[in-house]
């Protein structure tokens, strides 16, 4: 699926690439570059594999090269994973080659002190008008175009969320987390040492890409802070900004040679560039998803519960939050009464009471998403013997489904 995204800088090979050059590709499975090819491969991208190594004439199925001047078509996007000693001559070789984007996965840089040859590598970069993620990166993948150039898992879920992270190693385990939560990826790129392309690049380029809906950061720290205050944001970005404390941010700097600085210079930063800061990485993707789901047509939130309790405590999360609950007394009682027992309460949050089985559910949530006068729905249900939370989970996604309504809803189960 092709996308018009832009940016300052030239990111078409990630992002709209119809072929990749794994560079260091290997028949040998314990190998990275065995790993990341056997990914594009396995993930179903439909452009042009060239894997590239010299000692081989074919590998996974796919004839191989002697280097990229051999390959006889245009190169998109190379992914290099040779030792750090050979990365500056390749990236040589890629600029004769014109090949405008590189994934740098070779570790050996900036975070160990080699300045030097990272150096170069950008200067080469910067003077034949190429964009490079990394080096030491888990590398990158893109949803859309169903091409995962990482050696990270295979089954990701495609979705509207795009993961930016400076840790590869974190995005790994976050790749198999977000499986297991059933939470959709439209992008997932490891940034690394961050020698050329930064979260900045890739905030713009999300911007105007139809594929992705909100941006979310794990940032360790920034090599260019002005550059990045100056960001333009059209899209909803959270950040999550770690070494906070003094040994956190000395980690952080030996871990990609990031400056971690002074962390209230960041909350700053982010509250005037409009991005949201989370403190957790369940808030940060609970917040992800939140954002991925339909725009509200307008303010009014109905809560739905089965229990005057977690009502409440609702109430003031909203408030403090700054999330409008419906208020129109009259018209609620005439909606909702049906829904409960009389000694229910219609008056929101609608507490259809502690003996409300999967029915009741239903009619509320039924209500709640065709009624327009309601913009937002959060369901709540503590757990009783009643009736199995699962149970209530799918009444949950088959009203919606059912209903077809572009408006968003919000489960939370509480108990056992």
């Amino acid at each position: 699926m092709k996308n018009d995204a832009v940016s300052s800088k030239n990111l078409e090979g990630f992002f709209n690439t119809k072929s990749v050059a794994v560079i260091g590709a290997s028949a040998n499975p314990s190998k990275i570059g065995y790993q990341i090819l056997n990914n594009v491969i396995a993930g179903g991208f439909e452009g042009e594999i060239y894997p590239i190594n010299p000692k081989d004439d074919e590998i996974l199925g796919k004839k191989a090269y002697k280097s990229v001047s051999d390959v006889p078509g245009d190169i998109d996007l190379a992914v290099i994973t040779i030792p750090a000693p050979f990365v500056v001559a390749t990236m040589e070789e890629c600029a004769k080659k014109k090949v405008k984007n590189v994934a740098i996965i070779t570790s050996g840089f900036a975070e160990v002190g080699n300045h030097e040859d990272e150096e170069k590598i950008k200067k080469i970069a910067d003077e034949n008008n190429m964009a490079f993620i990394g080096p030491n990166i888990l590398g990158f993948l893109y949803t859309p175009l169903k091409l995962n150039a990482s050696f990270g898992p295979q089954d990701i879920l495609s979705g509207k969320i795009a993961f930016v992270s400076q840790s590869g190693a974190l995005a790994i385990a976050l790749m198999g987390w977000t499986v297991m939560e059933s939470i959709g990826l439209g992008s997932l790129v490891s940034l690394g040492n961050k020698a050329d392309v930064d979260e900045r690049d890739l905030i713009e380029h999300f911007n105007s890409d139809g594929n992705i809906d909100v941006v979310l950061i794990y940032m360790e720290g920034l090599k260019d802070g002005r550059k990045f205050l100056n960001t333009e944001i059209k899209k909803p970005v959270i950040i999550l900004k770690v070494g906070r404390s003094q040994r956190g941010a000395k980690a952080a700097a030996s871990h990609t040679g990031s400056l971690a600085g002074a962390d209230g210079i960041f909350d700053a930063a982010f509250k005037q560039m409009g991005a949201l800061r989370a403190n957790s990485f369940t808030d940060a993707f609970g917040w992800a998803r939140a954002f991925a789901l339909p725009i509200p047509q307008g303010e009014e939130t109905i809560v739905i519960t089965n229990g005057g309790g977690i009502g409440v405590s609702t109430t003031d999360a909203c408030e403090e939050a700054g999330i409008q609950l419906l208020e129109d007394v009259e018209w609620t009682e005439e909606k909702f009464r049906k829904t409960m027992p009389d000694f229910g309460s219609t008056k929101n949050p609608i507490d259809i009471t502690g003996g409300a089985g999967v029915e009741g559910y239903r009619k509320a949530i039924k209500i709640s998403l065709e009624e327009d006068k309601i913009h937002c729905v959060i369901v709540l249900y503590c757990e009783t013997a009643v009736t199995d939370p699962l149970d209530i989970a799918k009444a949950v996604a088959e009203e919606y489904r059912t209903v077809e309504r572009n408006k968003p809803i919000v489960a939370a189960f509480v108990g056992g």
